[in-house]
Formats: structure tokens, C-alpha cells, sequence
């Protein structure tokens, strides 16, 4: 058989196409003529050029907007324009956030500040000994005056809820969150309802009670929380910032919208489509491996942890106005997604931090060069 192609490309108006014409010889001469297929195809490199510039537009006004949310919250919250950013990333993956910090460091203020910017509901619970898992998903309760049980949901029906001092409440509590966390959803009397759209938790604990009459959060609801995030006290500028800013009130009030919850559910999907190459991979499995393989790690970063650092990856990349992901992007964030899914030995836990551990193992993988290059 003998086969001629041949390749020329038409310049029309917008889309360019290719015109791909293949001439081949009949082998058998049964009919003693010549086949000509030919089909028309959209430019490959013209279209790749168009969604570039359609992203790139998309891209430039989500930068525009996160500075705008940045600059809202920096009027409540000092100083933590980073802390603001992994929020988001959070957010942009349907991640739940744990909070821990000493008291008064604006735990609670961050969280009602970030549900306001974004239109979304809020709604609070202060985590207490005494506090039921009814007080969280809700209950069905017997009307009096209609004579029938009606369903009453709890305050778990919000596009925020903040989990206030989480680690006070019992463990029976704590587990009224696992489903809602989870599958989105809560189960009241054998009755399931969705919840709304976005859904997040932002928890808060205060780490000097971990011993004090409080419950320690377990390993499989610490695992549920996307990242965890250290506040830290602010330095002595900030805190002279605060002082001033506070000075005539609380500018909380002065806060504005600038997400949508329809705009937070694009971006969402538009998260997902950022690339990352094989190398990338193979440097995230690798991160996650040697903590399962440590000598001062007992239990390792689970598969769900996995996953959690990869879209968290592709979340900071989003955010830095690409389309692929780095290994920088990795490194940057993996100590908030990885550290608290550790669990060390007792004899590790006595000398160091989990993220002082994983920071020894990010110092010992190899990093690959950073390419860009769509999957």
C-alpha cells in the first residue's frame, strides 16, 4: 500500500481550520481508482492560543479579586494575608480548615470575616462539656400545639460554621461532625438533608488546654480537616496596627462582600483543571511515603491525605496565576496540609513538633525541576 498525505492549512476567519487530505492507493486495483478521505478539523494550535487568553482573562480577574478579599479582612485581621490565602485555597476545594492558636489571636474574628466577604451564611457554636450532638445537627421535637414531631435543624445549616474551642466538646460530640464533614449532609431520626453550598468548618482550639479538661481531637477527625493552621502572636508593628485600627471600634461592620457564592462554585471547577505533571506527582507520593515509612513517625499520612495536598497544590497555584503545578507549590503548602495527619512516637513526641519532622523530610526529597507543561 502506498500512502501520500499531504497538509495545508486554510487562514479563514475565526476558528482557523485544517483541511488533512490522504491519498492512498488501492492495494487490491479491484476497482482501479483513487480514495480520497478528507475532514475538516478546528487548528489545534489556535484553539490551545484561545483558551489560553479565556483563562488568562479568568485568571487576572480571580488575582484581582483575592487582593480585594485580602485587603478586606487585613482591616480585622492584621498581618495575615497568607493565613487569608489558605483559607480560600480551603474553600476552593471543599476543604475544612482547623485553626490553633493561643487565645486572642483573632481566630473567631478571621472566620466571620471570611463568611462575610464571600455572601455566605455563618453561624457559630461554642464547643462546651455539656454541649449534646443534637445542639449541632438538630432534633426532632414534639409540638405541642400541632400535635406532631417537627424537624428542627441545627445551626450545621450554613455555608460557614465556625467550631468554636472544638477540643472542650466531648468525643461523642466531636462525632456529630464526621458526616456533616464528610458527605455534606446530616442524618436526623433516619432523615438525611443535604446541606447548602458551600459547605466549610473552621475550628478553632487553643493548644495550652489540650491537658486541661478538654478532648483531644482523634485521628480520624483530624484527618477530615483539609489543613491546620498555626495563627502565632503578631509582630510588634501589626500589633501597633491593631491598636490603632481598634482604637474607635471594631471595623468589622465596614467589611464587604466580594465573592459570590455563585462565582465561589466556578472557581471551584476552574481549580480542578489546573495541570500537574508526572514529575509532581511522583515527588508528592514520595513526600507522603517516607512518612509512612519514618522512624519517628508511627502512623503516616493516609491516601486522603494525599489527595488533600494535591488539590491543595493545585489550589496555590490557581492563586498564583497558573495553570500548572510546581513542586514549589507543593513545598509551600505541605506542612499546613500534612503535619497534623501525623502521629509521632512517643519518644519523637517528647523532642519534636510534627511539622518540625515533616520539615525534616521535605529537606530530604529530592526536588524535581519545575516544568509547566500540560498533562
Amino acid at each position: 500500500m502506498i500512502c501520500i498525505t499531504c497538509y495545508f492549512v486554510k487562514k479563514w476567519t475565526k476558528p482557523v481550520f485544517s483541511c488533512i487530505i490522504k491519498v492512498v492507493w488501492s492495494e487490491s486495483f479491484e476497482h482501479s481508482e483513487h480514495k480520497f478521505e478528507v475532514s475538516y478539523l478546528t487548528d489545534y494550535s489556535y484553539k490551545l492560543k484561545r483558551d489560553k487568553v479565556e483563562k488568562g482573562k479568568s485568571i487576572l480577574n480571580l488575582t484581582e479579586k483575592v487582593l480585594q478579599l485580602k485587603q478586606q479582612i487585613s482591616q480585622v485581621i492584621i498581618g495575615k494575608n497568607d493565613i487569608v490565602e489558605m483559607v480560600f485555597i480551603a474553600l476552593l476545594n471543599d476543604g475544612h480548615v482547623l485553626l490553633e492558636s493561643v487565645p486572642g489571636t483573632g481566630k473567631t474574628q478571621l472566620a466571620k470575616s471570611f463568611a462575610k466577604t464571600i455572601d455566605g451564611s455563618f453561624k457559630r457554636i461554642q464547643f462546651t462539656p455539656d454541649l449534646l450532638p443534637s445542639d449541632v445537627t438538630g432534633i426532632q421535637f414534639f409540638h405541642p400545639k400541632e400535635q406532631d414531631f417537627q424537624l428542627r435543624i441545627g445551626p450545621v445549616m450554613t455555608n460557614i460554621l465556625l467550631a468554636d474551642e472544638i477540643n472542650r466538646a466531648t468525643p461523642r460530640t466531636q462525632a456529630s461532625l464526621l458526616e456533616v464533614m464528610e458527605e455534606r449532609q446530616v442524618t436526623i431520626d433516619g432523615e438525611t438533608i443535604a446541606l447548602p453550598k458551600p459547605f466549610m468548618v473552621i475550628a478553632t482550639q487553643n493548644p495550652i488546654e489540650s491537658q486541661q479538661g478538654t478532648f483531644p481531637l482523634p485521628e480520624a477527625q483530624m484527618d477530615r480537616f483539609f489543613m491546620q493552621i498555626p495563627l502565632g502572636y503578631p509582630t510588634i508593628e501589626e500589633e501597633k496596627k491593631i491598636m490603632q485600627t481598634y482604637r474607635n471600634g471594631t471595623p468589622y461592620n465596614n467589611l464587604n462582600t466580594v465573592f459570590t457564592l455563585d462565582e465561589i462554585t466556578k472557581l471551584k471547577e476552574d481549580v480542578k483543571q489546573v495541570s500537574i505533571s508526572e514529575d509532581v506527582e511522583d515527588y508528592i507520593l514520595e513526600l507522603v511515603h517516607l512518612t509512612r515509612n519514618h522512624d519517628e513517625i508511627e502512623m503516616g499520612v493516609s491516601p486522603r491525605g494525599t489527595l488533600a495536598l494535591m488539590r491543595g497544590a493545585q489550589g496555590r497555584a490557581f492563586l498564583q496565576n497558573r495553570l500548572f503545578v510546581t513542586p514549589q507549590d507543593v513545598k509551600d503548602i505541605a506542612v499546613y496540609m500534612l503535619a497534623h495527619r501525623l502521629v509521632l512516637t512517643l519518644d519523637a513526641s517528647l523532642k519534636r513538633t510534627n511539622s518540625q519532622v515533616l520539615e525534616t523530610i521535605l529537606k530530604s526529597v529530592e526536588v524535581p525541576a519545575e516544568t509547566g507543561a500540560l498533562k
